[in-house]
C-alpha cells in the first residue's frame, strides 16, 4: 500500500458509532439534508427503511428534511409502500421529461439531483435488510464535520446470503473479481476505499451536480473516479456501517454487472487521460447456459453504458431547483 494511501485511511476512515445524531444536529446549521432511495420493485424493504429514518431521524432528531424515494418503473407496490411509511415518491420518468428517458439505478440517482432541496444528499439502496438510521448519520459525520471533505463512501462486512445459511465476507463478489483490482491497477491511491461499489454514500450537492452519472451499474465507480479527479483524494472519506444484507444476483446477472464495471472503468481511463485514444470496446455479452436438449445455448445481452452529464449543465435543472427551493 503506498504512504499516501496508509495516511488517508487513517484520517478519513470512522466508523458510524463515531456520529451520534445530537452532535451531528448541532452541527448542521442551516444545511438542508436530503435522503434518496433508488427503488425498483422493492416493496419488502423499503417501508422498514423509509419508517426508521422517519423514526429516527425527522421525528425523534429533526436532522433529515425530506426523504425521497425514486420509483424506477416498478411493476410492484413499491411507490404504495414508500409513500405510506412517509416518503416523498417521484416516478423517475417524470423528472426532466424533456431529456427523455433512460434506464439504470445512475438514472434515478442522477434525477434525484432535481426533485431534492438538500445542501447534502445521502444515497441508501432500496433492498437493504436489517436497516438502521446510522447508516445515514455516519455517512452525514464527515460531511458535517470538515467542509474539506466532499463525498462519504460506506464500508461493512458483506455476507453472502445461501440456502444454507449466510456466508460471512462472500458478498461484494464483483468488487473483489473486477473493481478492486481495475482500481488497484489504475487508480492506485484510491486502494484504501474499502467498498468502491457499495450503494450507501454521501456527497455535496455543489459537488455532485458537476459530475456525469453513468445510467447503468457503473454508476458507483464512475462518481468515485470523477470525484478524485475533480476534487482529489482528500476530498473523499469512507465510514464503517457495521453489516450490510441485501439481496444477491446470479452470477450471469453479475457477469453484465462487470462489463459495465470495466466499460466504465475504461471511459474513465481515456477521458482522464490516464490512457492512450483507442478503438472502444466491443459492448455484446455473450454468455451461455445448458438447454434442454444438453447443448449450450449462447445468450447475447448488450452491456453498454449510458451516461448522463453534469446536471449543473441541464437547463431545466435551474429552473427546477428555483421552483423548489421556493
Amino acid at each position: 500500500m503506498l504512504p499516501e494511501v496508509a495516511s488517508w485511511m487513517r484520517r478519513r476512515t470512522s466508523a458510524a458509532a463515531d456520529w451520534p445524531p445530537h452532535t451531528l444536529l448541532a452541527a448542521k446549521g442551516a444545511a438542508r439534508i436530503s435522503v434518496v432511495l433508488p427503488a425498483r420493485d422493492e416493496e419488502e424493504t423499503v417501508g422498514a427503511i423509509v419508517g426508521a429514518l422517519r423514526r429516527d431521524l425527522v421525528e425523534r432528531t429533526p436532522l433529515v428534511d425530506e426523504i425521497v424515494v425514486i420509483d424506477s418503473r416498478s411493476t410492484d407496490r413499491t411507490a404504495a409502500v414508500a409513500a405510506a411509511a412517509g416518503a416523498e415518491v417521484v416516478a423517475q420518468d417524470e423528472v426532466l421529461p424533456g431529456e427523455g428517458r433512460l434506464s439504470g439505478k445512475g438514472e434515478a440517482l442522477w434525477k434525484s439531483l432535481a426533485v431534492t432541496t438538500g445542501d447534502l444528499l445521502v444515497f441508501v439502496d432500496a433492498d437493504l435488510r436489517g436497516f438502521t438510521s446510522s447508516y445515514v448519520t455516519g455517512l452525514l459525520g464527515p460531511l458535517l464535520a470538515d467542509p474539506a471533505v466532499g463525498y462519504v463512501k460506506g464500508c461493512y462486512d458483506r455476507p453472502l446470503l445461501t440456502g444454507g445459511g449466510a456466508v460471512e465476507g462472500g458478498g461484494g463478489r464483483v468488487t473483489e473479481l473486477v473493481a478492486r483490482p481495475l482500481i488497484n491497477l489504475h487508480w492506485p491511491r484510491l486502494a484504501g476505499v474499502m467498498q468502491p461499489l457499495g450503494g450507501e454514500y454521501a456527497g455535496r450537492r455543489g459537488l455532485l451536480e458537476r459530475l456525469p452519472f453513468v445510467t447503468g451499474y457503473g454508476v458507483e465507480l464512475g462518481l468515485l473516479l470523477d470525484v478524485y479527479e475533480e476534487a482529489g483524494l482528500d476530498a473523499i472519506a469512507q465510514v464503517d456501517l457495521g453489516r450490510r444484507v441485501h439481496s444477491h444476483q446470479s452470477t450471469e446477472a453479475l457477469g453484465a454487472m462487470s462489463g459495465q464495471i470495466m466499460l466504465t472503468a475504461w471511459s474513465r481511463l481515456q477521458r482522464h487521460g490516464r490512457m492512450l485514444p483507442l478503438e472502444a470496446p466491443a459492448t455484446a455479452l455473450t454468455q451461455f447456459r445448458r438447454g434442454g436438449d444438453g447443448a449450450a445455448e449462447a445468450r447475447v445481452s448488450d452491456v453498454g453504458v449510458g451516461e448522463r452529464p453534469p446536471m449543473i449543465d441541464v437547463p431545466g435543472y435551474a429552473a427546477a431547483r428555483r421552483s423548489l427551493t421556493s
